[in-house]
């Protein structure tokens, strides 16, 4: 983790050098602050408007999504995976266990050890989906951030599956995409993916693809 941050800082450094702008960290953050913003920075909804948004964008690129209480998520992924017909995911090892619902097997991934080792990309192409948590999402995108944060693993994780399950709590969706970087900025350092519905992408002739970039299927439970 440190020599890819390093690395990054002797890019941004390069490009810094050759624009024939500031090094100086002080002088960076100046110019940064400095920089206009007038696009919509806060909140202007309510809570259950900005939650329906979420919900709505989502179905809007192909997502499935429940709106559940608190105590009804390992019964919804029981629900989600077996309509799915998925019989084996991987999941990060430190996923709450009280999520996960018998009859299913579920693969812990990157706790080190026998219990939850590293999987390979054609281990994890081998596996029916993926279930995780998030950091934080945002209702006016639709979007998911992810992170190798807790619940979450790495991000191989979630990028080589044909199917993701993801769980949002209510209280990790902000309306702005600049109200996400505000709770992203203690955790900056880390790997970071905003994702908006199932991977899709479409060449030049405009035939759409799913699945090249990461899961073809999304299913979202927004918990309350």
């Amino acid at each position: 983790m440190e020599s890819r941050l390093n690395a990054r800082s002797e890019v941004l450094g390069a490009i810094r050098s050759a624009l024939g702008v500031s090094q100086d960290g002080e002088r960076i953050a100046a110019e940064y602050a400095a920089l206009p913003r007038g696009y919509k920075r806060e909140a202007t909804l309510t809570r259950e408007e900005m939650l329906q948004l979420f919900v709505h964008r989502l179905e809007e690129y192909g997502a499935g999504v429940s709106r559940i209480a608190s105590d009804g998520i390992r019964d919804e992924i029981a629900g989600r995976v077996e309509a799915r017909g998925c019989g084996r995911l991987v999941i990060p090892y430190d996923l709450p266990t009280g999520w996960l619902p018998a009859g299913f097997d579920f693969v812990p991934y990157g706790g080190g050890g026998e219990a939850s080792p590293m999987l390979s990309a054609a281990e994890l192409d081998r596996m029916d989906g993926v279930l995780t948590g998030c950091t934080v999402a945002v209702a006016e995108t639709g979007s998911i951030v992810l992170q190798s944060g807790p619940w979450q693993g790495s991000r191989a994780l979630t990028l080589v599956p044909d199917y993701h399950l993801c769980v949002v709590f209510a209280e990790q969706v902000v309306e702005t995409v600049p109200e996400s970087f505000a709770r992203l900025e203690a955790t900056q350092s880390l790997p970071t993916t905003f994702f908006s519905g199932p991977s899709a992408t479409a060449d030049i002739e405009m035939t759409r693809i799913k699945g090249v970039h990461g899961p073809r299927f999304l299913d979202v439970l927004l918990v309350e």
